[in-house]
């Protein structure tokens, strides 16, 4: 039917994009064929998300969609509006990347391909109906992010931060397939809606079934960076290409966290419906709830002794997948349309903030020390200006995206009954302050330390558009969060 080519256009392009780029790269290594060629399929399967949206299916007429994906595969608004979010930091990946491999060292064809292929992953996950599909798209990601990491195969740190990645992701990937296992043995089955009906009916085993969600999540925390799982990303981030970091920690971290969205949603809550599972339930989420504050604190805590501004970045992700997995703990329609509007905060605001950093980067130097930006104001007012926002919309400071993001996260938390996480979360955002603010100072009432001759060109675009989007959200958040509501239904 016409109507399943237009729910599954955007993973037809995206797929259909990347088999043609490989191929064109592998006949003819035209570098600026490959470099538009792969953006503009970005571009395309951006715009393709709208003529999707059109026809997702009414309630109770999903039967359609079954004849092309054997229900493997969801289609509504929501997980489009995560597409959208992943297509987009693709395309800012990919434009920001160009410039920045050649400065380092020389521009290769395989990275956009690499990206398209994380993208497509990630599509994959947000769609995801079956614990099988979601496995597929989180190791499709996955190994796209192992190769990204270490790709500047001259660079020990890149290389090394690719080992690391891989090494650890694979010990991740046991667990989740480990717990999997186990849901499959408790419920002899890997599709959402069958296990919500077998939760429903009581005909389950409830000690496979929690031991191999609880696999699942230790194998999505380590995704998510989450502690203790969390001590790969500050190196991983570190050694790994700017643009690639940013990647990873936004796109990357958005979709791990949806997939626990999806598990939460799905399968999670059906437990708070009855009597005799609601005590699993509310165990279930104070372990998340402690978790989510432990990640706030020692990323936050960690945070202030560094003195590599890519290095704090990477640990302040950290805190960051403490605040979002807040939405999980509250688990309800306010913590989920919470994650939604803070993904694309954070998005916006540590995006930018990374892309900043890669403007500067040569290949014999990095320059992200603290101390690389003294002065910065005084020859780079614009830039200076542009990272003091990110900055203070990651530190949740109003009028800027990440403030109405963290409040959306804190009330949703309170209604669950969690205020104590709200409290932890409120002190976390205050220590947090002290190294946001404290990058500012040093732009603005240092000396000016030559050094950072920023490049101006694509990657700049990227800078403005998360600038005036970090600022928009943050000024008219309402409308983002009506048109998410919209979605959630």
């Amino acid at each position: 039917m016409i109507e399943e080519f237009y729910l599954l256009l955007p993973h037809i392009l995206l797929s259909i994009s990347i088999i043609l780029w490989l191929v064109v790269d592998g006949l003819w290594k035209n570098k600026t064929l490959n470099f538009w060629g792969t953006f503009v399929s970005l571009v395309l399967t951006f715009f393709s998300i709208f003529i999707s949206l059109n026809y997702i299916p009414v309630s109770g007429q999903m039967e359609f969609t079954h004849l092309a994906t054997k229900g493997m595969l969801s289609f509504d608004g929501i997980s489009y509006y995560f597409d959208l979010i992943f297509i987009s930091s693709g395309i800012f990946t990919i434009i920001t990347s160009r410039n920045y491999q050649r400065e380092k060292y020389t521009e290769l064809n395989e990275l956009y391909s690499l990206i398209l292929i994380a993208v497509f992953g990630m599509l994959i996950i947000s769609h995801s109906t079956n614990f099988l599909t979601l496995f597929l798209g989180i190791e499709t990601m996955s190994l796209s992010f192992y190769v990204l990491a270490g790709f500047f195969r001259k660079s020990f740190q890149s290389v090394e931060a690719g080992i690391k990645y891989f090494l650890l992701g694979a010990f991740a990937t046991g667990f989740l397939v480990y717990g999997i296992a186990f849901i499959y043995g408790a419920t002899k089955s890997l599709n959402f809606s069958d296990i919500t009906v077998l939760i429903q009916k009581a005909e389950f085993n409830i000690v496979y079934l929690s031991l191999g969600l609880a696999l699942v999540f230790v194998g999505l925390s380590f995704k998510v960076a989450a502690f203790p799982f969390h001590q790969w990303a500050p190196d991983v981030y570190t050694g790994a290409p700017t643009t690639i970091s940013a990647f990873m920690s936004t796109a990357g971290k958005a979709s791990a966290i949806f997939a626990m969205f999806l598990i939460a949603k799905n399968v999670l809550f059906q437990f708070s419906l009855f009597d005799s599972t609601k005590e699993f339930y509310k165990d279930t989420q104070l372990i998340l709830a402690l978790i989510s504050a432990a990640t706030m604190l020692v990323g936050n805590f960690i945070a202030l002794v560094q003195r590599n501004v890519k290095r704090m970045l990477a640990y302040s992700s950290v805190a960051h997948a403490g605040y979002l997995l807040m939405g999980i703990v509250a688990n309800n329609i306010d913590g989920w349309n919470a994650i939604a509007f803070y993904s694309l905060a954070y998005f916006l605001m540590q995006f930018g903030a990374f892309i900043i950093l890669s403007l500067s980067e040569t290949k014999d130097n990095d320059f992200n020390a603290i101390e690389d930006f003294y002065g910065l104001s005084k020859k780079h007012p614009f830039l200076a200006g542009a990272m003091s926002v990110f900055m203070l919309s990651l530190a949740g400071i109003p009028p800027f995206a990440g403030f109405f993001g963290k409040y959306l996260l804190f009330v949703s938390t309170i209604k669950s009954g969690f205020l104590w996480l709200t409290i932890i979360a409120v002190i976390s955002s205050i220590i947090s302050m002290y190294y946001y603010i404290g990058l500012i100072l040093a732009m603005y009432f240092k000396e000016f330390k030559e050094g950072i001759k920023p490049r101006f060109g694509l990657p700049f675009v990227a800078v403005v558009v998360c600038l005036v989007l970090t600022l928009a959200f943050g000024i008219f958040p309402q409308y983002v969060i009506d048109f998410t509501i919209f979605l959630l239904g």
